[in-house]
């Protein structure tokens, strides 16, 4: 049993007036309560379900097929967005050892290359855009051509690193 007791502080050689009662406060109830509070919570208590994460994997060919001929990006399919110093973004369609149409310099407003995804993606089925920051390209512009890929709304696009072609393309417009 838990208890509380409070003793007289009593000074010697004073005068005793009133006899002070001592103070017993018994806590076992207080204890009891807790322990059922405790039992109560763990007993009531649902754990949380393990969130799983729904992949669609690819379809297994019946053929086979080269790896190199599954993973291969077609030029028609392509559109190359090339970010570079200065505010400055450039577009192509193709690859970049192959470019369909010349490379052509536009900005990041609406009317420049929200208006050429917007048109290239209706033209294109199953469009591909790939984004490629020079070593100039700032951080905001990267994260604009983000947004216009969900503005115009482009599933299919990716980040990648910009190749030498596409520097001497860049390089050759000016």
């Amino acid at each position: 049993m838990a208890e509380l007791e409070q003793k007289q502080s009593g000074k010697k050689g004073k005068k005793k007036g009133r006899k002070k009662m001592s103070t017993r406060i018994d806590l076992t109830p207080m204890v009891d309560l807790g322990f059922l509070l405790v039992t109560f919570f763990m007993l009531t208590t649902t754990f949380s379900k393990p969130q799983t994460m729904e992949i669609n994997l690819p379809v297994k060919p019946k053929e086979q097929v080269a790896e190199e001929d599954e993973n291969s990006l077609k030029a028609s399919k392509a559109v190359n967005i090339l970010i570079g110093a200065e505010n400055k973004v450039y577009w192509y369609r193709g690859l970049p050892n192959e470019p369909l149409d010349p490379i052509t310099e536009t900005d990041f407003s609406a009317d420049g290359i929200r208006k050429v995804l917007l048109q290239e993606n209706s033209l294109i089925k199953d469009m591909v855009v790939l984004i490629k920051p020079t070593d100039d390209a700032n951080y905001k512009n990267v994260v604009d051509i983000l947004d216009e890929m969900n503005i115009s709304d482009i599933k299919r696009y990716a980040l990648v690193d910009i190749t030498p072609e596409d520097l001497e393309l860049i390089k050759n417009y000016k």
